[in-house]
């Protein structure tokens, strides 16, 4: 699988993915998440290619206490073939060259495989309670 930045053209593909791969909530527009994230370390947005199709993504990010990872998606054809794997050692790798100590992600709780594949990369459940306030509806 071949990394790179995200690119406007690849919009559509990825909002595709994102809901093939059950990413996408009502109360989180997909198009203005694309929006905020390219004005925000747009180089940590990231794409997985093969054979020229658009396969996984992955936005990351550091804020200078913790890197965090959100919209992981493997295209589920392509699934259990290491390319999420892949995609993270990607992200750690930029990640330690920024000087990131920890980096962190938030999976659903009624998801048990991602949370089974996270827990074999290293991942642990924090002893911590994920708050969050929205600031600005999507809706």
């Amino acid at each position: 699988m071949h990394i790179r930045p995200f690119q406007p053209a690849d919009e559509a593909a990825i909002v595709a993915l994102w809901q093939r791969c059950d990413l996408i909530r009502p109360w989180n527009d997909p198009y203005k998440d694309i929006q905020r994230k390219l004005k925000v370390q747009p180089e940590l947005f990231l794409v997985g290619e093969r054979e020229g199709q658009l396969v996984a993504s992955a936005m990351a990010g550091y804020e200078g206490h913790r890197g965090w990872i959100n919209y992981l998606a493997v295209c589920p054809e392509q699934r259990r073939q290491g390319l999420a794997r892949q995609l993270i050692n990607h992200i750690e790798e930029k990640m330690l060259a920024l000087g990131c100590p920890k980096l962190g992600l938030l999976v659903r709780n009624s998801n048990p495989d991602a949370l089974a594949f996270y827990e074999r990369l290293g991942f642990q459940v924090d002893a911590a309670v994920s708050l969050g306030k929205r600031l600005i509806s999507d809706e």
